[in-house]
């Protein structure tokens, strides 16, 4: 029912979309039952009975290909030969940044703390209900992929700037509002300044390669685009029509 070994981080196609958790726990009917339900959930799951084997297990923050090795740790604080408390202090030493979801019977406020201290993300006290802690874990993870996406930067062309990550454009220092269409056509115009655009491509890049319509679309909300960027529309500065091709920005 639950894996014993870890097997070499393989060279996939589709890496990281499985989350891999390390579950370090010695009581056998708790492993078993942490296995079932983050196993049930689509996670793949290793686990490790003493402090000593999970330690093991993590010699190898990251793979061949730079990637952690684990997305989330599930560690149990008293473990025989080395503890979990401890366990921590060297993940975190060692510069292993992988989030620590800590289970243990010890509820005071003293311990939570300690804990926290000492590099776990969250503290979970025994006895502790399944979904309880798969909703955590799944928090955790999620707060891990969010925290390594990569910025995007903010895109300038003369007097717009189109910041992605805000979803913003301002038009000579003020913000104007765009419909998503709107923003999306624009974000791609400027990130391929001077470039030509037929009607078609703009429809599968934008509308996506199973829009069913008039190609017309694009000049419609090109004329909208046009209405809320230039000083002109009727003379465009931005979006220039490139006759017999399409669009150009720039």
């Amino acid at each position: 029912m639950y894996t014993t070994e870890l097997t070499k981080y393989a060279a996939k196609t589709e890496i990281g979309k499985t989350s891999r958790i390390l579950v370090v726990e010695d009581e056998e009917l708790i492993r078993e039952m942490l296995v079932v339900a983050l196993e049930g959930e689509g996670y793949e799951v290793i686990i490790a009975t003493d402090g000593r084997s999970a330690l093991e297990h993590l010699k190898n923050y990251e793979s061949d290909f730079g990637e952690p090795v684990f997305d989330l740790v599930v560690l149990d604080l008293m473990l025989p030969q080395i503890n979990g408390l401890d366990i921590c202090r060297i993940m975190r030493h060692q510069g292993n940044s992988v989030p620590i979801l800590i289970l243990s019977a010890k509820a005071s406020e003293t311990d939570r703390v300690l804990g926290l201290e000492v590099g776990a993300d969250d503290y979970l006290t025994k006895p502790f209900s399944m979904r309880e802690l798969v909703a955590r874990c799944r928090a955790l993870l999620r707060r891990q992929r969010l925290s390594n996406m990569p910025l995007i930067p903010v895109l300038k062309y003369k007097d717009i700037t189109l910041n992605p990550q805000e979803c913003r454009v301002l038009v000579r220092d003020k913000e104007v509002n765009l419909s998503p269409k709107e923003f999306r056509l624009l974000e791609l115009f400027m990130s391929y300044t001077r470039r030509v655009w037929s009607r078609e491509q703009l429809l599968d890049q934008v509308w996506g390669p199973d829009f069913v319509g008039d190609s017309k679309t694009v000049d419609v909300h090109i004329r909208w685009l046009r209405e809320k960027l230039e000083q002109d529309p009727s003379h465009p500065e931005y979006i220039v029509t490139v006759r017999g091709f399409g669009y150009r920005f720039g």
